[in-house]
């Protein structure tokens, strides 16, 4: 799972070397621009929603990885929740220049964390602040 489709250059990629993506952006006319794109460019293995990336895909759920491309304080729970034994997830924390890309693995039930580099990534949205 992808959260925060953007132009949907990622998802496109992700596609390439998995069976399917499913991508959830929090802007509308975003999440409808990348959908309309990638669907014309051929991708068929992407699946959409527009919404509340905190919220994940529950209904897909549990996937194998999850790469969050925008950054929260926190790691957002129900992100974990959806997150399979043995599944990564990846995410920049932090605010502002203080960013770290960290990597969680669920392994028996428990988060291995591990701090990747120093990163800058765009603030996650929350539905207030669209």
């Amino acid at each position: 799972m992808e959260i925060g489709t953007g132009s949907g250059y990622q998802a496109a990629i992700l596609a390439e070397i998995v069976s399917s993506v499913f991508t959830v952006e929090i802007l509308p006319e975003l999440a409808e621009r990348s959908r309309r794109t990638l669907e014309r460019a051929g991708y068929r293995n992407i699946y959409f929603r527009t919404g509340n990336g905190r919220d994940g895909w529950p209904e897909e759920a549990p996937f194998d990885a999850i790469v969050v491309t925008a950054a929260p304080r926190q790691t957002p729970p129900l992100l974990l929740d959806q997150l399979a034994e043995g599944g990564r997830l990846l995410v920049p924390l932090g605010s502002g220049p203080d960013q770290n890309l960290v990597r969680l693995t669920k392994l028996g039930g428990q988060l291995r964390r591990e701090t990747i580099m120093p990163v800058r990534f765009v603030p996650f949205l929350e539905e207030k602040e669209r």
